[in-house]
């Protein structure tokens, strides 16, 4: 098992905001603000375009055969191409599994609108074969290959109206869900300076998403009952001594509604 889970938490690009609507002098706050009522306005929600999105964290949980660890790239005070350059590196390192919720249709097309205006190199990700054959079978790009399986899309059978949210599909499964925060508080706890925040409600994001792709695991037999038990059994050691009180918070949300 050699397996890269990740979720990223975004703000909006009050730069690119100003740019494009001509809003020099103003305030970021101000701008975000109108960034949301032009969305409310052509789609009767806030929730931007993939392209006015900036990343503040990407979260991750690295399974290999012989460790496992959570943590969020770089640190509170990292820009934005040292998070997305250090993602891509890990890419590069390891050529996992890559595992999402929903990172098809959010997270990598807003890593890839990121990274076309940073320049961030990604080789191993952009692979489709020319350069290594057996990327030509299973890559990251390909919307039906496992290189990266986006459990959101695997489970609804690649249909938007069967799709569900993570939230809702922890809380199925007796998982802790979202604990303290969700992404429309994000921007909120941006403009407070919380960072660290963000980056710990991204881990919980996906330790949540690692567990459900266990369960997967074990419904499309890559998992014996035992082996899925025994990698549960290993995730809740590695949780008591991690110590940090949002995986604290997370282990005993577990404890209390766990069916495995």
């Amino acid at each position: 098992m050699n397996v890269f889970v990740f979720d990223i938490e975004t703000v909006p690009d009050v730069d690119a905001g100003r740019r494009l609507y001509d809003l020099d002098g103003l305030q970021d706050a101000e701008i975000a603000e109108i960034m949301f009522h032009k969305q409310r306005e052509a789609s009767g929600n806030d929730f931007l375009r993939h392209h006015l999105h900036r990343v503040v964290a990407i979260s991750v949980v690295l399974r290999s055969a012989d460790r496992f660890k959570l943590w969020s790239l770089g640190d509170a005070t990292s820009p934005e191409h040292e998070l997305i350059q250090r993602f891509f590196d890990g890419l590069d390192r390891y050529s996992p599994t890559l595992v999402s919720w929903n990172g098809s249709g959010f997270d990598l097309p807003v890593l890839h609108y990121r990274s076309l205006l940073h320049g961030i190199v990604a080789s191993r990700y952009w692979e489709t074969g020319a350069d290594d054959s057996s990327f030509r079978w299973n890559n990251y790009l390909s919307r039906f290959h496992e290189r990266h399986t986006d459990l959101m899309d695997v489970l609804s059978g690649h249909q938007p109206r069967a799709s569900v949210s993570l939230q809702d599909m922890a809380l199925l499964l007796g998982l802790p869900g979202k604990l303290g925060m969700h992404g429309a508080l994000v921007w909120e706890h941006y403009l407070a300076g919380d960072v660290e925040g963000i980056r710990n409600y991204c881990e919980t994001d996906v330790l949540n998403t690692f567990l459900v792709y266990l369960r997967f695991e074990l419904i499309r037999g890559r998992l014996t009952e035992e082996a899925y038990q025994g990698e549960c059994d290993r995730l809740r050691a590695t949780l008591e001594e991690d110590g940090r009180p949002h995986v604290t918070d997370f282990l005993h949300a577990w404890a209390d509604g766990r069916t495995s």
